[in-house]
Formats: C-alpha cells, structure tokens, sequence
C-alpha cells in the first residue's frame, strides 16, 4: 500500500503496516533479538549493507520498523530510525555529519535538555555550539555561520515559549551556507506541520511526547527528507569510502537515503540507544488516535488561552494562535490545523504567586512531562530548565515567572473550572 497518497489522519491509523493474508491485522510485538538465516553468503551480505534484512535487534527490528515506516510516511522522508529517547534522536542526528573541532548553529529557544546536550556534552566532545535568538533578521545571522559550521538546528514549535519556527528563514540560512536544517518537531507532531515541506532537511522527534500520546513509553526519531545534497564536499563522511564497511560510499549505495542508512548503520550500531520493540508497539498503538487527539488538544488548548489572556489575574501569555503572540502570523502558515496543546504564562504576582497556583490546581497534575493525553503544569526555569544560567533561561525564553501548561484532552470546562480555583487561592 502506498501510503503516502493517503491524507494524516489516515497515515496516522493505518500507515507502516499492511498485513498479508491471513497475517495478524494489528501489528505485533517481535520481542527477538535475533533472526534466523540458511546461508552464510546471506548474512555477509547484510553486514556489508549489500542487502536489507533484519540481522541484531540493535541495529533494526520489525516493530520499530513499522513505527519508522509509520513516521516517515506521515513527515514525508524517505527514512527513519526510532531510538531509545528523544535526547538520543537529536544526539545521533548532529553526531552522524558533525565531529570533534566543527560547528553547530542552534536557535537559543530550545527545550532544556537539549541545550544542555547542545552546549555542555557536545562541547565536552570537541563540537563547539553557538546559540542565537531566533527573532534576529537574517542578515544578522548570517555572521555566525562559521566554514566549520555543519547544521542549523531549531524548533517547529520552542520548547517552552511556544514560538514558532520560521522555516524560510532559517533554510534560507542553512541553504545558503551547503548546510542541512535540523528541525525538532516534537510539539506540532506531523499531523500539523511537517517541516519537510518548508524547507527542513532532517526532522528528530521525541516520541515520548504526543506521538506516544499515553505517557508510557519512551522513545525518539530521526527522519530524513532525502532531499539535501549531501555531495558538496562538506560531508565526507557520506561521499567517501567508510573502511567499516570494506569502503562502501553512503551516497552511492544508498542515494537519497544516505543519511539515514549511515545513523543506522554506524551510529546505532555503535552507541546502542536502540527503541525497544514493545516501546515501538505502544508508541505505534498510541499514534493511531494522533489526528483525534492532536484536535482535541489544540481546541482545548486555543479556548484555555484566551480565557487565560481575559483573567485578571494572569499577567501574560503565550500561545502561537493568540494574535498577541509574536509568532502568530508564522503559526497562520506552517501551523494551519492548530497551534498544538502548550500553553505558556504567568500569573501576577511573581514567582513565588506562581508557585502557589502549581501546588493549587487539581485536574492538572505536577509532573516533568509534557504531550499526553491528561493536563500537566511546571515550572520550567526551576525544573526542566534549572541547569541553566538566568542569563542562558532568559535568551531560551524563560521568563522567572512562566508556567508552562500542557492541555489535556479533558473536557475544557472542568480544566477551566480547575484553574479558576487555582487562580483563586494566589492572593492579590
């Protein structure tokens, strides 16, 4: 089945798997590390990625295969390979073009954990990352493109200020340069923007996030578009011999899909942060009621927001589709079918007032997590950003007193009616 001619919410369902006749109609777990061969020339022949097959579930697994079959259809690629974590997804999407003494151009509003790995762990590896605001013109920009420079890197969606990407600008930065755009497309999930098609050349997803949908499973994706010319002569790594694998050329034994094929084939086979195949299964299940889910997030999210914005209480908000919202023309063109279900905000009185409002809501819960089914809040410049200095906070775009809300598909008005209460009890 070509499922690529199919729209989203179908994608979502039935994309990745096509059983045969008589075969299980949904897919299966296949908990195996192994696989069973006749001849030996065979298996030689997948070591020395001569022919596709599944060979050590490190490296490739059925499950996982139709997980990644399943992501790439709906974002478009021509590949994808599911790892461990979503941390995992944007490790090996910088490690498999980017080495020890070059460089790394990331947008500044970026989830916590991710700046942390960007500036602290591939800097202890020789990579030298340098972080910009994403509002600079482009010309401005410009200037921090460096020879040694091998990637921009940004957010469809920033993680926590809710800022939306802008896709011309940046491709046009990293186009300009011979460079690919990284695109981490973890909050707006394919079903409402796939970044392919404006202008993005690798996507990373956090599974864990809405693409799970259930909290239950942790995972991430690497895709690739298939459309960067990797033969500019910026990435020897995928247009020169690999002696690992008896000299074999990425770019000519695997075309579009080089990229890809190389993660896989020595990234993951190297580092090990493998998905495992029940995680695949969940994270699978769990995409079929994306589009149902991603809908109800979005409008619960949108009418929170405005309620939010009317209250006398809250000081301010973010939300891309809040005409207040300085990303709200971007979010008009690459966000069409809604603005996702994060919310952020503060509430007067500071700090200390917001607080309060965490420790007072009761539907939402407190917890580190973000993108499933039920309302969670936290406090992001204490917890998922606390590693940072107030300086690097700020130009992330966390404020001292934000919150950062993630919509459950609840019914609205007992969410409305939580936060009401929990608005109540900070004291003017």
């Amino acid at each position: 089945m070509d499922w690529k001619k199919f729209e989203a919410d179908t994608q979502c369902v039935q994309a990745g798997y096509d059983p045969a006749n008589g075969q299980a109609r949904i897919a299966p777990i296949c908990q195996s590390t192994t696989y069973k061969y006749d001849d030996a020339d065979e298996v030689g022949r997948l070591f020395d990625l001569e022919a596709e097959g599944h060979m050590y579930s490190r490296i490739s697994n059925p499950t996982c295969g139709v997980l990644e079959e399943k992501i790439a259809v709906m974002e478009g690629g021509v590949g994808a390979v599911t790892t461990s974590s979503g941390q995992a997804a944007t490790m090996l999407a910088v490690l498999n073009i980017c080495k020890s003494g070059q460089h790394i151009l990331c947008m500044s509003n970026l989830y916590g954990g991710t700046h942390t790995l960007m500036g602290a762990t591939l800097k202890n590896l020789g990579i030298e990352v340098t972080f910009i605001d994403p509002f600079l013109p482009l010309e401005e920009m410009r200037q921090f493109i460096q020879p040694n420079t091998r990637a921009v890197f940004g957010e469809t969606i920033g993680n926590p200020g809710v800022n939306v990407m802008d896709f011309a600008k940046l491709s046009t930065l990293a186009h300009e340069a011979g460079i690919p755009l990284i695109v981490d497309n973890t909050f707006a999930t394919p079903y409402l923007c796939r970044p392919f098609e404006h202008g993005a050349d690798i996507v990373v997803h956090s599974t864990t996030k809405y693409l799970d949908g259930h909290a239950t499973s942790v995972g991430g994706c690497v895709v690739d578009s298939g459309r960067f010319d990797w033969n500019n002569g910026k990435f020897p790594e995928l247009t020169e011999p690999d002696e690992n694998y008896h000299g074999v050329v990425y770019t000519k034994q695997f075309g579009s899909a080089a990229y890809i094929n190389k993660l896989r084939a020595t990234l993951l086979r190297d580092m090990g942060p493998t998905m495992s195949p029940f995680n695949a299964w969940l994270t699978n299940l769990g995409m079929e009621t994306l589009a149902v889910r991603m809908d109800r997030h979005c409008a619960n999210a949108l009418a929170l927001a405005k309620y939010l914005e009317a209250h006398p209480k809250v000081a301010w908000v973010s939300y891309p589709l809040l005409p207040s919202s300085p990303t709200y023309a971007l979010a008009q063109q690459y966000l069409p079918k809604g603005g996702s279900g994060i919310i952020a905000f503060g509430v007067k009185g500071g700090v200390a007032a917001g607080k309060q409002f965490i420790n007072s809501v009761k539907l939402a819960t407190l917890v580190v997590h973000v993108g499933d089914l039920r309302s969670h809040v936290l406090h992001p410049a204490s917890m998922t950003h606390r590693q940072l200095s107030e300086e690097a906070q700020i130009a992330s775009g966390v404020l001292p007193d934000m919150i950062r809300f993630s919509v459950g598909i609840e019914n609205v008005e007992d969410i409305k009616a939580d936060l009401e209460q929990a608005l109540a009890q900070i004291e003017a």
